[in-house]
């Protein structure tokens, strides 16, 4: 994405949604959006399904995450009137476990997230170990980690590594071959749905965790 010299003076003026310190509200979350259920979208791109879902829904709390200002700054364009459950973050998803107090989350949503094809390249993906631990910090003890995505090789990997810490409790390698009402379709994921390129999505809830004397 070409850089935009208005980004980021853009995302300091947006006061009204963009958390600047996101620190200063670890455990504070559901005080802030008003709302008892945190959901946060990691890699949120331009802002579509934050902004769809957080119309949809405006009793639950939705944050969008995006280290990209510059991706960042579109979709907080595309949303000027934003409701109080709805917030922002641009920063980098290593941080959140600096962000959100453990068991803080209820819902990680992964939305056509980078798939980093390359081997080497591998513990970038938001499904790698590094990514896994931090989910496994944040999110309470039965929350869920949602993935959809357009790209085979990462949901393979993902089927695989997730297992460590969280269970599969749905898998679906057409998920727009039946209506599916409940979750809105950004227009990234429209483009692959009229080209017939099947959106794969599979749901893990988190393990429980036994207790060690």
């Amino acid at each position: 994405m070409r850089k935009k010299k208005w980004a980021k003076p853009y995302i300091e003026e947006r006061t009204d949604t963009v958390i600047q310190a996101p620190e200063t509200c670890k455990g504070r979350w559901r005080e802030i959006l008003g709302t008892k259920e945190v959901r946060l979208e990691i890699g949120a791109g331009k802002g579509s399904y934050w902004i769809g879902m957080g119309e949809k829904y405006p009793d639950t709390g939705w944050i969008a995450l995006e280290k990209s200002p510059d991706a960042a700054a579109i979709g907080l364009k595309k949303c000027l009137t934003p409701g109080s459950n709805m917030k922002y973050i641009v920063g980098d998803a290593e941080g959140i476990d600096e962000w959100f107090a453990p068991g803080e989350v209820d819902v990680i949503h992964l939305n056509f997230s980078d798939p980093w094809p390359k081997k080497s390249h591998a513990k970038r993906r938001l499904t790698a170990e590094k990514f896994r631990k931090k989910y496994d910090v944040i999110l309470k003890p039965d929350g869920l980690v949602i993935l959809k995505t357009d790209n085979i090789g990462l949901y393979e990997y993902s089927l695989e590594k997730m297992n460590d810490l969280f269970d599969l409790i749905e898998r679906d390698d057409d998920f727009r071959k039946t209506p599916h009402d409940e979750d809105v379709i950004t227009e990234y994921e429209q483009e692959f749905m009229d080209k017939g390129q099947p959106i794969y999505r599979a749901v893990w809830r988190h393990k429980e965790k036994i207790n060690e004397e």
